[in-house]
Order: structure tokens, then C-alpha cells, then sequence
């Protein structure tokens, strides 16, 4: 009589445990995979954002060539910072 009381109440218990474990791997997994998505994601953005880059540059070079044209910084400070920009 033990015994059945035994098992009746530790072989639940057991499978509960069991099954938690199982469902808080699989979030795991879920949640790896989400992470892995978005960075994807975020990722494929950051390849988008590469003509703003650009845009940037250019609009930065004109900057500077407005400057030199105004005599603001001279030829060689228009060089250098051209080179300056051009290496980042």
C-alpha cells in the first residue's frame, strides 16, 4: 500500500519536473533563435545604411571644399582633411 501511495504521488511529481525542464529548454532555444534573427536583422539595416554613409561623405567633402573655396583653409588644410576623411 506504501508503495502505490509512493509512486503514485513521486512518478507526477517526477514527469512534472521533467516536463518544466523541457519547456524552459525549448524558451531557451526560442529565445536564441529570436536573438539570432534580429541581430540578422539589424545586421542586413546596417548594410542598408551604407548610401547614408556615403551621402555623408560627400556632403562632408563638399563642406570642406566650400571652405577652401571661401579661403576659410587653404589647399594643403583642404588635402589633409580630404585624405583625413577619405581613410576613415
Amino acid at each position: 500500500m506504501e508503495k502505490i501511495i509512493f509512486f503514485g504521488l513521486v512518478i507526477p511529481i517526477i514527469a512534472y519536473v521533467l516536463y518544466l525542464g523541457a519547456t524552459a529548454i525549448m524558451e531557451g532555444f526560442k529565445a536564441k533563435e529570436a536573438n539570432r534573427a534580429e541581430k540578422e536583422e539589424v545586421n542586413e539595416e546596417g548594410d542598408l545604411n551604407s548610401p547614408d554613409k556615403i551621402n555623408t561623405l560627400s556632403e562632408e567633402l563638399e563642406k570642406l571644399n566650400n571652405l577652401r573655396e571661401s579661403g576659410v583653409i587653404t589647399q594643403e588644410e583642404f588635402e589633409k582633411a580630404k585624405s583625413k576623411l577619405l581613410d576613415n
